[in-house]
């Protein structure tokens, strides 16, 4: 079992407008403030396009899957955006394992912006395959 405090791969993301364009397609959000820089800065007062909030928490399920192991198990995973990040921005999904009971561990996970401030906040639980 790993230890509590040991960290997830971090990864990276900075986001363009032709990402955030399709990931709206896919998800047919038809939200302005992704896709139309005049009406987000002059309408909604942000001075870039906003990354979607369902979009961050992608990544951070992304983070988790990538460090899973074959055959582990993701039981729980919710996510809170708790601040706007911006099309440009450089963004840092990352985790740590928080506690682990038996099998079952727990992480706590976080997007950060390049000012280190979190822009979406995570946790999840797996459970680890019984051969690990």
């Amino acid at each position: 079992m790993p230890p509590v405090g040991q960290a997830l791969p971090e990864r990276r993301f900075t986001p363009g407008t032709v990402q955030l364009f399709l990931y709206n397609a896919a998800i047919w959000n038809p939200h302005r403030i992704h896709y139309d820089l005049p009406y987000t800065q002059q309408q909604e007062d942000h001075p870039a396009l906003l990354v979607d909030g369902p979009l961050q928490g992608d990544w951070l399920t992304q983070l988790i899957y990538d460090w899973m192991g074959e055959g582990d198990e993701l039981l729980a995973f919710g996510y809170s955006n708790r601040r706007a990040a911006y099309v440009g921005d450089e963004l840092v999904a990352r985790g740590e394992v928080s506690a682990v009971d038996g099998e079952r561990i727990t992480l706590a996970l976080q997007v950060l912006n390049g000012q280190g401030r979190a822009t979406t906040l995570g946790h999840a639980t797996v459970r680890r395959a019984a051969c690990r």
